[in-house]
């Protein structure tokens, strides 16, 4: 009744465990995973992935946009960075979404704009992931 989680960036594991199932956020919405899912591969967005661990409780993280395998009851997430809710310092995610808040203010040109949204995406799912921890 177990699916095996593993979750890379490239430089190191941030999560090898088995947990009872996972929600992730995709590219086409959020898609929830038990045991025996059928077999697919999927876009990673940038949001919060939630875990049901062994114990009943759930637990959080934030994922900085990749892809994710799921087949066998093996779940690999490969992304370009991902912290644990537990991880994150809530008063360094808060100081960190008002000053991408504040820069978005002030992105002149499109390609600032881009950064700006972005950055601010990734600091709201840093506060998310850390506020949402049961």
């Amino acid at each position: 009744m177990t699916l095996n989680l593993c979750v890379l960036t490239p430089n190191r594991s941030v999560w090898n465990s088995e947990v009872k199932a996972i929600i992730l956020s995709t590219n086409s919405g959020q898609i929830g995973v038990l045991k025996d899912h059928a077999a697919t591969a999927t876009a990673v967005d940038i949001g919060v992935l939630r875990m049901l661990g062994l114990d009943d409780q759930w637990s959080t993280m934030a994922l900085m946009g990749g892809f994710a395998r799921i087949s066998n009851n093996q779940i690999t997430i490969l992304v370009n960075d991902a912290e644990k809710g537990s991880d994150i310092d809530p008063q360094e995610a808060q100081e960190t979404l008002e000053i991408a808040e504040a820069n978005l203010r002030k992105a002149e040109g499109k390609r600032q704009l881009i950064e700006a949204n972005l950055a601010l995406r990734r600091a709201r799912t840093r506060v998310e992931a850390r506020n949402t921890i049961s």
